[in-house]
């Protein structure tokens, strides 16, 4: 188990706004772009299994429930990585410093198309995914 460098677990209370919690989904863009050119409905749906992973995988932990709780209020960000490398370096990045999440591979080819961070307070993860744009 690697050093976490993020602060204990705790639920976020919805009214503190620094700390308001948002789950960041981060595809890759050059699937939808030739020579791939996967049709939208592909690519959206690499977003929602990985998002879904990631909920899932971390079930347990209070900031998970705590997002889920707030139903229609979830705040999700979708960030683009423009390729396979980045998206792994990226996954490298945030293992190193402790943060949860899950990479979702598309079977039976292998290839890593999407990650999804388990809800967090905004300002723990955003300074790690800054180098990422929202998805267009």
């Amino acid at each position: 188990s690697l050093p976490c460098s993020l602060p204990a677990a705790r639920a976020v209370p919805y009214g503190d706004m620094a700390a308001a919690l948002v789950q960041y989904v981060v595809l890759r863009g050059d699937l939808a772009r030739p020579p791939r050119s996967w049709p939208l409905g592909a690519v959206v749906a690499q977003g929602c299994h990985a998002a879904l992973a990631a909920v899932h995988g971390y079930r347990e932990h209070p900031d998970t429930g705590a997002y889920l709780e707030q139903g229609g209020a979830m705040t999700t960000v979708v960030l683009e990585a423009p390729d396979e490398n980045s998206l792994l370096d990226l996954a490298k990045l945030l293992q190193e410093k402790g943060v949860d999440h899950k990479i979702w591979l598309e079977n039976p080819e292998g290839i890593a198309t999407c990650l999804a961070l388990r809800p967090y307070p905004k300002n723990l993860v955003q300074p790690h995914l800054r180098n990422f744009k929202l998805l267009k």
